[in-house]
């Protein structure tokens, strides 16, 4: 395994993964290696902390240092505070390395994502929405990247969520919900959320084309504009994900940051058609502009993720 995590941390040092075709080194191990998202999250974490911070390959060749408890550390541990922090993992679970994490740095370890709890007994009608509370059998687990919300059933209908929110999120809830008085009185907090949900939706939607009556496209266009019905049909045929083929086979598959990309770009005069788009998500659509235009010309206008990454094909942009 220590032989492994410092492998893969030399491989996501270099970014290698970029070439495979994957937004990330998650990817490469969820998809190319097939390892669980939980797995994949831990081995990621890990590669991240050993780039870091090098001293921890002693601990894990020693057997000192778990990877269940790997995200624990690497919450709490600093430059600063690595001497400290480090041996006080050793041996750990991952249950005890929680509770040494909660004590360096509290605010470092507040569950900042949806915990669901399992309800056996049947329910008659939809139990009371708690934002911010977490019931007390349940005991949140890391969660893996990407993807962290989950949700169990308490009836065929009805699933409880569990989350944590801001002060800012409250005030914002209880003033929508007295805005909707009129509206919806007495309205739960469930019903406002769902009525903010929809126009997120149906602006979404817009976006995307999906319009009730749309109108068909006379011409192709040049233009940078998008025809409604050309995002409307690529959205149909694409399903929703990003369509960046992947070298193992398979394509990206990610529904995450969605942009509708040019096959020949509009730079070079490549028409808004059906034919000519496809959806790519944020990371692969600027990998695909800097395979066309160079790294150099990119660079002017991105940053990030994208950002400093080598060409890996010779790709149609």
């Amino acid at each position: 395994m220590a032989d492994f995590l410092v492998a893969l941390a030399d491989f996501d040092r270099h970014r290698l993964w970029v070439q495979l075709g994957h937004a990330s080194v998650f990817y490469y191990l969820h998809r190319d290696l097939k390892l669980s998202k939980g797995a994949a999250h831990y081995r990621k974490v890990a590669a991240r902390l050993i780039q870091e911070f090098p001293e921890v390959v002693g601990p894990f060749r020693e057997g000192k240092l778990c990877i269940s408890s790997v995200v624990e550390l690497a919450r709490v541990i600093t430059p600063e505070n690595s001497t400290d922090v480090l041996p006080r993992f050793f041996y750990l679970s991952k249950q005890e390395a929680k509770a040494v994490a909660v004590e360096i740095c509290p605010a470092a370890v507040v569950p900042r994502r949806e915990v669901v709890t399992k309800v056996v007994t049947e329910v008659p009608r939809a139990a009371p929405f708690h934002l911010g509370e977490t019931p007390p059998h349940a005991s949140p687990a890391p969660a893996p990247a990407e993807e962290r919300a989950s949700f169990v059933p308490l009836t065929p209908n009805l699933q409880r969520l569990h989350m944590t929110v801001s002060k800012q999120f409250i005030e914002k809830l209880e003033a929508a919900r007295k805005g909707q008085g009129h509206a919806q009185p007495g309205a739960s907090a469930e019903k406002v959320i769902e009525a903010a949900l929809d126009l997120l939706l149906a602006q979404q939607a817009r976006h995307r084309g999906a319009v009730t009556a749309p109108r068909k496209v006379s011409r192709p266009t040049t233009s940078g504009h998008i025809p409604a019905a050309v995002r409307r049909e690529v959205w149909s045929r694409d399903e929703g994900k990003c369509t960046w083929p992947l070298d193992s086979g398979g394509i990206c598959g990610s529904t995450l940051r969605l942009e509708i990309d040019h096959v020949v770009p509009r730079g070079r005069n490549g028409p808004s058609t059906i034919g000519n788009c496809r959806l790519a998500c944020k990371f692969h659509n600027q990998l695909a502009a800097r395979q066309v235009y160079g790294a150099d010309w990119m660079d002017q206008f991105t940053s990030g993720a994208a950002g400093n990454v080598p060409v890996a094909r010779a790709g149609s942009g």
